[in-house]
């Protein structure tokens, strides 16, 4: 009996872990309110008598993203920050655009999958497994491709040809979140020991501090 109830725990719990996601709705809709100041996990809700159709559209995705910067590559979000109907539906969006060669460096995003598709130009993409393996999985895409990251693994994306990319890519998370590796690493606020990178990456201490200075 025990081993019975032992085992129905376990299914149980795998179960809610495989369904783990943004919290869904109880309502209709519940669109956020920024000027809330109750603290819950997300965004409370605004009035439903006082919702617009405004609440639940963005525009400008059409727009070009500005690619002149030191990685070549702009995101541009669409969360439950840019659009409060998003609250509670466990969705977003954003488009990315890539320089030639640009790149959106190694990142993760703590909350959220990711499902990429290429609409102009190639991408070469990856994402690398959790230790010990380490496994690079990568793969050239072309326009019309399709391609999945993983929830919280890092991965990367760089624009494998001479003119210019973009990419729409749907999360799943309200507020996925984006944690690029070398900023956390090296930018961080107040700065990461440089004893502890230097032993970490193994390199000179003159190497650590050359990195940070660029953050």
């Amino acid at each position: 009996m025990g081993d019975r109830v032992l085992l129905l725990g376990l299914i149980g719990l795998c179960f809610c872990l495989a369904t783990a996601s943004d919290h869904s709705p109880l309502q209709d809709f519940c669109v956020a309110d920024s000027s809330g100041s109750v603290l819950v996990n997300g965004l409370t809700c605004k009035n439903p008598s006082l919702i617009q159709a405004s609440d639940f559209s963005i525009s400008g995705l059409h727009m070009v993203g500005n690619t002149s910067n030191a990685v070549g590559s702009k995101v541009t979000p669409v969360t439950v920050a840019q659009l409060p109907g998003l609250n509670t539906l466990g969705i977003s969006l954003v488009r990315i655009d890539y320089a030639p060669w640009g790149i959106n460096p190694p990142h993760t995003h703590p909350r959220a999958s990711e499902i990429l598709t290429v609409l102009e130009g190639s991408l070469e993409v990856g994402f690398v497994t959790s230790n010990p393996g380490n496994r690079l999985i990568s793969k050239v895409l072309q326009k019309g491709d399709v391609f999945v990251f993983p929830v919280e693994l890092v991965h990367f994306q760089r624009n494998a040809g001479q003119v210019n990319a973009v990419a729409i890519a749907a999360l799943s998370s309200q507020n996925p979140g984006v944690i690029p590796i070398a900023n956390a690493v090296f930018g961080s606020n107040p700065d990461i020991s440089s004893d502890i990178l230097v032993r970490a990456f193994q390199v000179d201490k003159n190497v650590v501090s050359s990195i940070q200075s660029k953050f």
